[in-house]
This record gives C-alpha cells, structure tokens and sequence, in this order.
C-alpha cells in the first residue's frame, strides 16, 4: 500500500489564502461595511476614532449640566444617556453614507433595516436610562425635603426651649443656615399657598342689575 503524500501545513494557508481575499462584489463589500457600521453602534466606546472628541466632550457636557448628578449611580446614568445620545445621533450619517454607495434594493433594505433595528434598541435604553434617572432623582430630592424639614422642625423646638441644638449629633449633615434658609422659604411657600387659595376659590363680586 503506498504511502499518502503530507502536505505541510504552509501549503495549505497558503492555498487557501487564495480564496481569502476579502469581498470582491459591490454587494459583498457593502455588506463588509455594514459590518464596520455596526461596530460603531455597539462599540465599548462611543466615540469612533473618526469623530470629534472635542464635539463629544460638549455633547457630554450638555447633559451633566442638565442632570447634575450627585451620586455615583446617577452619574453613571448621564454617562450612559450621552453614550446612548452620541450613537443615536450617528445613525443619520451612517444611512447617508449607506445611500452614497448606490447599494442595489438587494442590499440596500437589509441594511437599513439593520439600522433600524439599532435605532430602535437605542431608543428604549435611552428611555430607560431616562427614566430610571428621574426616579433615583425623585427619591433622593424627597428624601432631602423629609430630612430638612425633620431638622428644621428640630431646630425651633430647641429655639423655642432656649437650648443649643447641634444638628450633627441627629445624624443631619447640612449647617444651621442651611436649614433656617429651608424653614424661611417653607415658610413663604406656605403663605403663597394660603393666598392662591384664597384668590382662586374667592366668590366673583355679584354684578349691579342693569337699568332699563
């Protein structure tokens, strides 16, 4: 029986490397781009090397000023409402530039479907992350407006007794002006709400019987 010839391993990479060239079609190396295009959206980082950092870094800005995060979990929702924001905003380009290629209908509705498809799951964590924002918000400027109002509430007991009140031995974290600052403006709200009141529900004056 006569021995089967070895083909080294170098024959072979090198053979097949020869139908490994890449896409050759217009339609195959559409689809390549695609593929480069949805690495973009999906990428760990959302600045392409491509685009402005500068532009990133004000886009970015705009919604921390926005938000004003104050606590590491809100923080990382800005960032990730920005992310999300950046990418979001890429997917205009991305389909002009799709279109610019002159794709035939063949390639060109998977493709925009592809990124509509993006579009949409970007939307929702965006609306999520949106959404999550404003509770941890809510909760947090509640929890504020319950503690001020306790140390307040706190502070003209003490005033009222005559006695020295240290708002830290409670556990407050805020200074004495702080929370006088609160009860003036509680105070005022207070009596603005007493006055609209009284405005909104006041009887019309009753209009004199006209003269024939």
């Amino acid at each position: 029986m006569s021995a089967t010839p070895v083909t080294s391993r170098t024959a072979i990479n090198r053979r097949n490397s020869r139908h490994s060239t890449g896409p050759r079609t217009d339609s195959g190396k559409q689809r390549s781009s695609l593929n480069a295009l949805r690495h973009g959206l999906t990428a760990a980082c959302a600045v392409l090397p491509s685009e402005d950092q500068a532009a990133y870094d004000a886009h970015r800005r705009g919604f921390f000023d926005e938000y004003k995060p104050a606590t590491p979990t809100e923080t990382q929702f800005v960032q990730e409402l920005a992310d999300t924001a950046w990418r979001l905003n890429r997917i205009p380009s991305l389909e002009a530039e799709l279109l610019s290629q002159n794709p035939t209908p063949q390639t060109l509705i998977p493709q925009l479907a592809s990124l509509g498809l993006h579009y949409q799951r970007l939307s929702r964590q965006f609306q999520k992350a949106v959404d999550q924002l404003r509770e941890i918000q809510s909760e947090r400027r509640r929890e504020l407006e319950r503690d001020l109002k306790r140390a307040a509430a706190l502070l003209e007991l003490h005033k009222r007794k005559g006695i020295p009140y240290d708002l830290a031995q409670d556990g407050f974290v805020f200074s004495k002006e702080q929370v006088e600052a609160f009860s003036q403006r509680l105070m005022r709200l207070n009596e603005s709400r007493s006055i609209e009141s009284a405005l909104c529900y006041a009887q019309p004056p009753a209009r004199a019987a006209s003269a024939f």
